[in-house]
Order: C-alpha cells, then sequence, then structure tokens
C-alpha cells in the first residue's frame, strides 16, 4: 500500500489540473524529463480572481546547453496563461475568428531563456527578475488586446532586470521562436511559444527599420550574440554591428534596393477629415493609457499585419508587379463592406513614433509597399499606388472602412515627403520640438507630431455610420 502511495498522488494531481496547462507542461517534459517539479513562480490571487497578473504559472528550468553547438548552460523560462488553461470562459473565449484551426486564448505563451555565468555554482538559484518580465509583458497583451508575433521589436528603453543602477547595453527585446518548443494542440486549441530576446538599441533601431526575423537571424551567426538558440546575456556590452561591421553595411544596401519587410507599428493616432478649409466633426481617436508605462514603451512593437512572400512569390502573385496586397490588419476577418470617402485627412501620430514616418515612406512606399499604424481597435494605413486591394486610389485618396483608415501616398509625393521627415529620423522622440506640423495643400493632406489632446484620451474611435 505504501508504495502505491505516489503513484496515486501523481494520478490525482494529473486530472485535477487544468487540461490546457497539462497538455503544456507534456511539451515541457519532452524537453526536461528529468524535471518534473521545476521552480515556479506562482500567481496567488488568480487573475480571474481580481488579480493584477495574468500568468498562473512560470516554471524555471535548467537547460545544460549543447557544447557541441557552442550553446551555453541556461535557465529557460516559460510561461502559462497568456494561452487557454481551463477551457471554461473563466480568462479567455474561445476563438471565433473563423479559422480551421482555432488559438487557444492568445495562441502563444511567452519563454526566455538566460545565460548562466562560467562560475555558477551547482546548486544556484535561478533569477526571479526574467518572470517579472514575462509578467509585464502579459499584462500589456491583456491590457491592450495587441498579440505578439515572430519577429516583433519591442522598445523597454530600461534594463530587463529591472535595475535602475544598471547600465547594461540589453535594453531591448525581439521576439522570436522558442527553438525547443514547437506549436502545440490543447484541448482549446493552438499554442505557440515566443521567446523574448535581449538586444541592444542599435540592434533594436535596425530590426524596426528593416526586419525583426532578419535582426534575429544575424544574432544566431556567432554564441556572443545569442548563438542559435537566441540566449540573452545581460552582461554583452556591444551589438551585432560592432562586432561585424560588415552585416550594417549590408544591411543599408538592402534597404535602399530592397526596401523594408516591416509593414506595420503599433502607436498612438487621432485624425479628422479635412474639409477645403474647415475641420468637420467627424474625429476618430485610438490611444493607450498614456500613465502605463509599459504602454509607452510597448507600443511601437513590430505587429504581424502582412507577412511578406519571398520575392519570387511576389512576383508571381503580383503578375510581374512589385505591388503588395492589402490584408486586414485586425484578427477579426468580418470588417464592414461600406466604404466612407474622405475630402482630406488630419493625421495627428506621437512623438515616440514619428521616426516611422521616414520608414513607411521612404522604405515602403517608394518601394510599392503599404504601411500600417495600429492602435487596440483602429488603424490607418498609408498605401503606395501600385498596392492592390486597398479601397483608395488617385480619385479618392482617403476613406475609411469601419475602422480601418486608408491614405494614398501618390508617387509624386514621395520624394518631397521623404525631404521632409528627414529631421524624424535623426532626432529621439524628446529631441523633437512638438507639435510639427507638414502641410501639403494640394493633397489636402496634413500631418502632425504632437501628444493627443487630453480631452479625447482614453475614448473609443466611432466607427461610421
Amino acid at each position: 500500500m505504501a508504495a502505491a502511495a505516489p503513484e496515486k498522488e501523481t494520478a490525482l494531481k494529473k486530472r485535477i489540473l487544468p487540461r490546457g496547462l497539462q497538455k503544456l507542461i507534456e511539451q515541457c517534459l519532452k524537453i526536461y524529463p528529468d524535471q518534473t517539479n521545476p521552480l515556479q513562480v506562482t500567481t496567488v490571487l488568480k487573475y480571474w480572481l481580481g488579480g493584477q497578473d495574468p500568468l498562473d504559472y512560470i516554471s524555471m528550468y535548467h537547460n545544460a546547453g549543447d557544447p557541441e553547438q557552442n550553446i551555453p548552460p541556461h535557465w529557460h523560462y516559460v510561461s502559462f496563461g497568456l494561452s487557454d488553461l481551463h477551457g471554461d470562459g473563466r480568462v479567455h473565449l474561445a476563438d471565433t475568428s473563423g479559422g480551421l484551426e482555432p488559438r487557444s486564448g492568445m495562441g502563444f505563451e511567452l519563454t526566455f531563456r538566460l545565460v548562466k555565468s562560467p562560475d555558477a555554482a551547482a546548486n544556484e538559484r535561478p533569477p526571479t527578475w526574467p518572470a517579472n518580465l514575462l509578467q509585464s509583458l502579459a499584462k500589456y497583451v491583456f491590457q491592450s488586446g495587441n498579440r505578439l508575433c515572430t519577429g516583433d521589436n519591442i522598445p523597454w528603453r530600461r534594463s530587463l532586470d529591472g535595475s535602475k543602477d544598471s547600465n547594461t547595453a540589453i535594453q531591448h527585446m525581439l521576439i522570436a521562436e522558442d527553438p525547443q518548443l514547437p506549436r502545440t494542440e490543447t484541448p482549446f486549441g493552438w499554442v505557440d511559444f515566443l521567446q523574448i530576446v535581449g538586444v541592444t538599441s542599435e540592434e533594436l533601431e535596425q530590426a524596426s527599420r528593416w526586419n525583426g526575423k532578419g535582426m534575429l537571424n544575424l544574432l544566431t551567426k556567432d554564441p556572443a550574440t545569442g548563438g542559435p538558440w537566441l540566449i540573452t546575456d545581460m552582461a554583452r556590452s556591444s551589438s551585432v554591428f560592432e562586432q561585424f561591421p560588415e552585416t550594417l553595411r549590408q544591411l543599408e544596401l538592402d534597404l535602399e534596393k530592397e526596401g523594408s519587410d516591416l509593414a506595420g507599428v503599433n502607436a498612438d493616432f487621432t485624425f479628422k477629415e479635412l474639409a477645403k478649409g474647415a475641420l468637420t466633426v467627424a474625429v476618430k481617436k485610438e490611444v493607450l493609457d498614456p500613465d502605463e508605462e509599459l504602454s509607452r514603451s510597448i507600443s511601437s512593437c513590430n505587429i504581424a499585419v502582412k507577412e511578406e512572400a519571398p520575392e519570387k512569390d511576389k512576383l508571381e502573385q503580383s503578375t510581374g508587379s512589385t505591388s503588395s496586397d492589402m490584408v486586414n490588419p485586425f484578427d477579426n476577418p468580418n470588417i464592414p463592406s461600406r466604404v466612407f470617402p474622405l475630402t482630406g485627412i488630419e493625421l495627428t501620430l506621437a512623438p515616440y513614433a514619428a521616426k516611422f514616418l521616414m520608414l513607411a515612406v521612404r522604405d515602403r512606399i517608394r518601394h510599392g509597399r503599404h504601411f500600417t499604424f495600429k492602435a487596440q481597435h483602429m488603424a490607418v494605413t498609408f498605401v503606395a499606388e501600385s498596392v492592390t486591394g486597398s479601397i483608395v486610389n488617385r480619385q479618392t485618396p482617403y476613406a475609411v472602412l469601419g475602422s480601418w483608415v486608408q491614405i494614398l501616398i501618390p508617387n509624386r509625393l514621395v520624394p518631397r515627403m521623404v525631404e521632409r521627415f528627414g529631421e524624424l529620423s535623426t532626432r529621439s522622440a524628446d529631441g523633437l520640438k512638438i507639435p510639427l506640423t507638414y502641410e501639403w495643400p494640394e493633397q489636402n493632406l496634413k500631418f502632425i507630431i504632437d501628444n493627443p489632446p487630453p480631452e479625447l484620451l482614453n475614448q473609443q474611435g466611432p466607427i461610421l455610420a
């Protein structure tokens, strides 16, 4: 009887474990079969009971690495709670996007790999700050509704470990696929494991101009910058471009020749319809809470507006044209069919996102593509003349479709915009003397770089009816 007690207790725990959580733990045990009871950060007051932390658990595994691949020993953190662990609606509603394979909850969990010190003791316990970092990111996802995707970049502007006195160069993040945890099917839908990768300011800047996945590929080339498993080393002091200067020169050449693959960013914005000489009362608004420090830090992260096809595939799809197709920037594919033309437009964009105006025009529109600024429930997309599937054209350059605004940037205007926006790419957001105004009267088009008006904060953007 005594020998059977542990087996009975294990079976009991397995029965009471939420089915979604059980499936994710089983996936982790395939990698760590000898760590059935890993060290864990647990939320005391669960989210569905009024707690502030959306992640139920964060497990911390010891990973021995792989010396043959120059992969060092490290800590592997895995979150549980962004996906649907319970399946009873207490946190997540069932996926209603209409896909053949529904996602579980947000459709992903977060992971993080932190290198161990070479002289670390065998019984060293993992630091808990990465768990706090994952919890902060999870709060942003729950509060904003913005899902994260591979290749996204996250401006953080402070040490990832939360230390105010730290002088580490690793103060931002990119998002990669976890190299050991594949997409997992649970009883409530599929779950991806997205790995947070610590990067320098220069790496984040170039990822914003170019693309996150391309930057991640550069970081995997050498163990000093993360290696094949993209392990974060908070002691790393130099960027991949400082270590390998030729990579930056090649990146600049590629951008000039091919443009950027970054199709959009999250950003606070407002807009008004411009009549000739007057503003109408139709005001569109979408901002994040300005008092939420996390929202201010993360709101420029890359969004999956469009998966760019390989160059050869794009040429085949567009029958010889270099144009790209428009896609709905929202998770919900059901958008109204009625289009509302606008006589002109005034767009006010938050200062932290101003630098992306240059990228949008020079590295996207100039190459026949589109670029989107997306907030929680609203989006505004700049469209090149050659883009197909848009609701705007030369005769109707501005229009609204549901919560989606589109602005046509004519070819003849691109060089002038690039020249006017030059100052935005050389100054930080704090260095801009706002408000900045850019006008093109013949187009009835006006851009303003400024903070959203206080009276419009926290309002929902209405849909024209």
